[in-house]
């Protein structure tokens, strides 16, 4: 299988998996405890059909939409991420040159494997940074500060991860933070060779925005689950997001929003987008599906904010049926990850172009000629 073979997500996760060491391809695969709500997270999409406009002349579309105070060319965008470097060697270079090439967001984890720096300098699209609360108040300022001096142009604080989701294929595949060569996954080390000569071979795992994970030179070896269970601040409330949002002073949004009532006090505190999010399903098992909850956020704070979807977007259809319930864009995380993982940016332009292309098709057969014609009459929910 290559990448010329992937027509789809599903198809970019197979060839991740063939390509990647197990305990990386199901770091990106996983959810928490039983992962109903990462199976849930797609599924929702299937509540409602489509329903499509004819001789509507759209000989001409137009995919472009405003979101975060930036005009992108797509309504779809790289949801922030951790450590791509695991994934492949060129890490957010990668991920950013591509998103870059689309003109979209790409979405910058604080977990990143390359500095704000480097991607301020790399790539000059559109940068959006996410932040988390650490119970180090000067690292998430500094964090703040370093985004402003490089460019990006919008935040997102991450509101949903206090504590780290129970991710028990991370426990069974003994996934460490950087990969260390032991009895356990000396093996599938192994059945990767390309994947490890290049992890090995090239720049050396790090966390440039976190100057704390460095001690005397050396990488401190730490799990994603020990990272946040000791540095993050579980005491965080609604007036450290209102103190963030006030500091960074443009566009912010708040992402891990699942309820009206969270929403309107995001918009309380001043935030000027909300991206409706579970984290993928990696934190709380059962907890609400994005699509099932975006139309009521919409129209609690759809006229004061703009509202994202993140999570489980697989198809352009899905991208389509949540414009129609409102949102401004969506956002995705796993499909580019897979993608990045079977081929590195050229993977991910690949991913780029088949939602980009998915998009527009289902723009044309539906009839809108712009995401505007993506009105609410355009879904019909099925009777239970």
């Amino acid at each position: 299988m290559s990448l010329a073979k992937c027509f789809n997500v599903d198809d970019f996760r197979k060839l991740a998996k063939k390509r990647l060491p197990a305990p990386i391809f199901h770091y990106i695969d996983g959810g928490a405890d039983d992962e109903v709500t990462l199976r849930r997270n797609t599924e929702a999409f299937n509540a409602c059909d489509l329903v499509p406009n004819v001789l509507r002349d759209v000989s001409k579309i137009d995919m472009s939409t405003t979101v975060l105070g930036q005009k992108i060319d797509m309504p779809l965008f790289l949801s922030p991420t951790a450590m791509h470097r695991l994934y492949h060697h060129e890490g957010e270079k990668a991920t950013s040159r591509a998103a870059e090439k689309f003109g979209t967001f790409f979405s910058m984890s604080t977990i990143a494997t390359t500095s704000i720096e480097e991607i301020g300098n790399y790539t000059g699209g559109p940068k959006l940074f996410q932040l988390y609360i650490h119970k180090d108040k000067g690292l998430t300022d500094a964090l703040v500060d370093r985004c402003k001096r490089a460019g990006f142009k919008a935040m997102c604080l991450t509101v949903d991860t206090i504590v780290a989701g129970n991710r028990e294929r991370d426990h069974r595949t003994g996934f460490t933070t950087p990969p260390k060569l032991t009895l356990e996954s000396l093996l599938s080390f192994a059945l990767h060779p390309r994947w490890s000569l290049n992890y090995f071979t090239h720049e050396r795992f790090k966390l440039p925005n976190l100057p704390h994970t460095e001690k005397g030179g050396k990488s401190i070896a730490t799990s994603v689950i020990d990272y946040i269970n000791t540095q993050y601040d579980p005491a965080m409330n609604w007036k450290d997001a209102e103190y963030v949002i006030k500091k960074w002073n443009g566009p912010f949004a708040l992402k891990g929003i699942v309820s009206v009532e969270d929403a309107k006090k995001a918009i309380d505190v001043g935030a000027t987008a909300i991206m409706v999010s579970n984290h993928g399903g990696r934190q709380l098992d059962a907890s609400m599906s994005p699509f099932d909850v975006l139309a009521d956020i919409v129209d609690a704070v759809g006229d004061k904010a703009d509202v994202i979807l993140d999570g489980g977007v697989r198809r352009g259809t899905h991208v389509i049926k949540a414009l129609a319930l409102g949102a401004k864009a969506c956002s995705f995380g796993k499909g580019y990850l897979y993608a990045l993982g079977a081929g590195g940016q050229q993977g991910v332009e690949a991913i780029l172009k088949i939602m980009h292309d998915e998009i527009k098709r289902g723009m044309t057969l539906m009839g809108c000629r712009n995401v505007k014609e993506i009105t609410r009459d355009k879904v019909i929910f099925r009777k239970k």
